[in-house]
């Protein structure tokens, strides 16, 4: 019986799922693996204990292992890639594949035909293939200059909103769940841990966000509202690129501010629809890992 590993290395989340050829047998998961963001010894200890967890569920050993796709944000490019290679070299046997995570996700919501997908986790980035195999992407260029509608993006809009009508003389209280989540006493503890270098952790303040805009925080709705806004853009520029004749594109959602929040897929779905009033898209938020364990099986078939 052939035994793959389908990971998906994202900035706050590590997930392995195991599997034979047509059964998921175990599932791991833990920190963030991004190499960019935590440096190569940070994404050696998640995908560590992530694979020692899924093949504890599974019980089976790392050695066993035929074939294993890895997607994770960059995992492109030889420098990531590469990393990424070696660890995983070290922790399992069998093939290794290394590709970005809008690969694996892509694979998840469509096999190998045509659609887009967006992602909205600790980073965001629209990706798509046509019905004749060309692929196109927007978004996705980093935290600083890109990103749109992720969860680092909607952190850092809610507390610049946040400051921005402190400002003007409307405190938020927002900033009060901005505050108890990083441990933080006082506004000028925010503002030094805000402008730190390197950045710090503001995907990790979307449960904060969620929190003050089911309380009826406006500043926290807008931002979401907003970031919804900006995901359909990212998908309208790949359908745009890659569809410019065909009017019922199936889209699908994956990552964390999807599958957490409402809010913004419904702003999303909405958005897309005015201007695309025929795309069909995907009610469920598709899971990455599913896919990057089939493109390990397809890996597994053409080895053997």
């Amino acid at each position: 019986m052939g035994l793959f590993l389908g990971i998906d290395g994202g900035g706050s989340k590590t997930s392995c799922w195991i599997g034979d050829e047509s059964s998921v047998l175990g599932r791991g998961i833990a920190a963030g693996s991004n190499v960019v963001r935590g440096g190569a010894e940070q994404a050696r200890d998640a995908l560590g204990i992530s694979i020692r967890h899924a093949c504890a569920a599974a019980k089976v050993a790392p050695s066993q292992i035929q074939a294993t796709c890895a997607g994770v944000a960059g995992g492109a490019r030889p420098e990531t890639g590469g990393v990424i290679r070696q660890i995983l070299a070290e922790l399992v046997a069998g093939e290794i594949e290394v590709v970005g995570d809008m690969v694996i996700a892509l694979q998840a919501a469509f096999g190998r035909g045509p659609g887009v997908v967006v992602i909205a986790g600790t980073g965001s980035i629209a990706y798509g293939r046509s019905l004749t195999g060309e692929t196109a992407r927007a978004g996705g260029w980093g935290f600083s200059i890109s990103d749109e509608g992720s969860g680092h993006w909607i952190g850092r809009s809610a507390i610049a909103s946040a400051l921005r009508a402190l400002d003007e003389g409307h405190p938020a209280a927002l900033l009060a769940g901005v505050l108890k989540s990083w441990n933080l006493m006082s506004l000028e503890e925010l503002i030094v841990r805000a402008n730190a270098s390197p950045p710090p952790d503001f995907a990790g303040l979307l449960p904060a966000v969620l929190s003050a805009a089911d309380a009826g925080d406006p500043i926290a709705g807008s931002v979401l509202t907003q970031a919804g806004a900006e995901l359909a853009t990212l998908a309208k520029i790949v359908i745009r690129r890659l569809f410019p004749q065909v009017e019922a594109v199936p889209v699908a959602m994956s990552g964390g501010v999807f599958g957490n929040c409402a809010l913004v897929r419904q702003v999303f779905y909405n958005s897309l629809r005015s201007e695309y009033p025929q795309v069909p898209v995907t009610a469920s938020v598709v899971d990455p890992a599913a896919g990057a364990l089939e493109l390990a099986r397809e890996s597994g078939r053409r080895s053997s």
